[in-house]
C-alpha cells in the first residue's frame, strides 16, 4: 500500500513483455515498486523446486528397462560407485566408474559392437523418464538399419557421462552413447543430454565427446535429436575420432545413413 493512502501498489509491466512468447526464460517480469511481483516471485520458488526435485528424484530404473524390453531391446542394469545420491553430488569421480557387480555383470556378456548405448539418470532422473524411451527405440532402429551391431542398452543409476567410457572399453565397443539427464535450469528440469566418444576407455577426458544438449519437449525433439545423432556417429565412423576434431556441419535435408 503507498503511505498515507488505501490504493494498492500497481504492478508495472515491462516493455518488452511481448518478447515472452517466444522464450521460457525469465524474462520482462515487471515489477512491484522494487520487488518483483508477486506471480513472479511465486514462479521463480515453484520452477526452482522442481529443479531441485529433478536431481533427487529415484531412477526408475527396471521401469526403463521393462518398456525398452518390450520394444524388443536386451538391456542390463549397473550402478556406478556411488553409495547413494548424496555421495553422487558430492563426488562425481565415482559416477563416472563402475561398481564391481556392474564390472562382472558386463564381463559375461558378448564383446566386439559397433557402438555401446547405454542410459544414465545424471543429474535429472525426470529427463530420461520423459525422453529416454523413445530417442533408445528410435536411435537403436536407426543403428540397426544402417547395418551397425548395438550393444544391449546399459541402464546406469547415479551415472557420470564418462561412465559410458568403461562400459564401451568393457564390451569393446569401436564407440559409446549415453544419454544422461543434464543438469536442470529453472525453465528445463527435464534436459537430456546424448554423448558420443569414439573408442571410449577409461580416462577419456571431455574434448574427446560430442553433445546433444537439450533434448525435450519445448527444446530439441527426439526426432531431430536422433538425426543429429546419426549424423555425428556416421563422420565419427568415417574420421576416426570424435569430439573437438569433429563439426557439426549437418546439411538441412540430411538423412541418417541415407535411410529414408
Amino acid at each position: 500500500m503507498k503511505k498515507g493512502t488505501d490504493a494498492p501498489v500497481t504492478v508495472s509491466r515491462d516493455p518488452w513483455g511481448e518478447l515472452r512468447r517466444f522464450t521460457a526464460a525469465r524474462i520482462a517480469v515487471g515489477r512491484s515498486g522494487s520487488s518483483l511481483p508477486l506471480a513472479e516471485s511465486l514462479a521463480f520458488k515453484l520452477d526452482h523446486a522442481r529443479a531441485r526435485d529433478a536431481v533427487h528424484a529415484p531412477f526408475r530404473r527396471s521401469e526403463l528397462a521393462g518398456r525398452l524390453r518390450a520394444g524388443g531391446l536386451a538391456c542390463v542394469e549397473l550402478e556406478s560407485c556411488v553409495a547413494g545420491r548424496e555421495e553422487y553430488l558430492t563426488r562425481p569421480d565415482k559416477g563416472r566408474r563402475l561398481s564391481e557387480r556392474s564390472v562382472n555383470a558386463l564381463q559375461g556378456l558378448e564383446k566386439g559392437f559397433d557402438i555401446c548405448l547405454a542410459v544414465g539418470d545424471g543429474l535429472s532422473a525426470r529427463a530420461i523418464h520423459e525422453n529416454a524411451e523413445a530417442f533408445v527405440l528410435a536411435c537403436a532402429s536407426m543403428f540397426g538399419q544402417a547395418g551397425l551391431t548395438v550393444s544391449p542398452v546399459c541402464l546406469v543409476e547415479n551415472a557420470r557421462v564418462a561412465v559410458a567410457d568403461e562400459i564401451g572399453e568393457i564390451l569393446r565397443a569401436r564407440l559409446s552413447v549415453i544419454l544422461i539427464g543434464e543438469r536442470p535450469g529453472l525453465s528445463s528440469p527435464n534436459s537430456m543430454g546424448v554423448y558420443l566418444t569414439m573408442n571410449p576407455r577409461v580416462g577419456v577426458t571431455d574434448e574427446a565427446r560430442n553433445c546433444i544438449s537439450n533434448v525435450r519437449e519445448g527444446g530439441l525433439c527426439v526426432v531431430e535429436g536422433v538425426r543429429k545423432l546419426g549424423y555425428l556417429v556416421e563422420e565419427a565412423f568415417r574420421l576416426g575420432l570424435s569430439g573437438v576434431g569433429l563439426k557439426d556441419r549437418m546439411a538441412e535435408g540430411y538423412l541418417p545413413f541415407g535411410l529414408p
